[in-house]
């Protein structure tokens, strides 16, 4: 593997720029990075549609979403799989993360873990066939998520890649590619790579619950209300539902 081939791993045009610059400045080349991060998932948004209608289609053969990831990647699939019940009132276990280096690598980089293939195979044994595994990986090369979605694939599940590599090579059924080529510090994807799979994810889910009815009107009808302002929030929806 030519890592440093990598579109993730490339040298930004401006980082000789970053040394000596004043923190308002910093900010502010940050935040044009950013905007490409959301214009390269509004070019992928046919693929990120085509992705949510494969979460609908999976939902209604009550077949379950694991998103597979390692680092920043598996991190963000696990927020958004957490979201899930106290926004739309899903069952805890419909949405599965499952992040290279267990539950721990939430709060510790565990990189070694990445770079194993069948720790990734072996963590899908719950699949079916009628599941969903997306794996989530910026570079699209990460082997923890091959590895899951080669064997998810031989059990018959439908697969989907999620990344910022337009030359990824996975074989899956659904890609939704975000080209937001190099970071402003190399290699570092929790940047705007991270910034695109948030906004990805966050459209998968929300549009396919929205299809599902668990939206009403804009308004969360499913959420759990389960603290004070959650109990506001509830009575609020039910009077503008009414």
């Amino acid at each position: 593997m030519k890592y440093a081939q990598l579109p993730t791993e490339a040298v930004h045009p401006r980082a000789d720029e970053l040394d000596g610059a004043s923190t308002r400045a910093l900010v502010r080349a940050l935040n044009r990075e950013d905007a490409v991060a959301v214009r390269a998932v509004g070019e992928a948004g046919a693929a990120v549609a085509a992705l949510a209608d494969a979460l609908v289609e999976t939902i209604r053969r009550r077949g379950r979403l694991y998103y597979v990831g390692a680092g920043t990647s598996g991190r963000l699939g696990a927020l958004d799989a957490a979201e899930w019940p106290p926004t739309f009132g899903t069952p805890r276990t419909l949405a599965v993360a499952v992040l290279a280096g267990g539950p721990r690598a939430m709060r510790t980089a565990i990189e070694e873990v990445e770079a194993q293939p069948a720790a990734g195979a072996r963590a899908m044994r719950a699949v079916r066939p009628v599941d969903l595994v997306v794996g989530i990986t910026a570079s699209g090369t990460t082997p923890f998520v091959l590895g899951a979605l080669a064997e998810a694939r031989r059990r018959g599940a439908t697969t989907a890649l999620v990344t910022s590599n337009p030359h990824a090579k996975t074989r899956v059924d659904h890609r939704v590619t975000a080209d937001t080529g190099a970071e402003l510090v190399a290699g570092s994807t929790r940047l705007k790579a991270g910034t695109a799979t948030k906004l990805i994810l966050n459209a998968v889910s929300t549009a396919a619950m929205i299809r599902l009815g668990r939206v009403k009107r804009g308004r969360m009808a499913f959420l759990q209300p389960l603290n004070p302002k959650l109990r506001a929030r509830a009575k609020r929806i039910a009077r503008d539902l009414g």
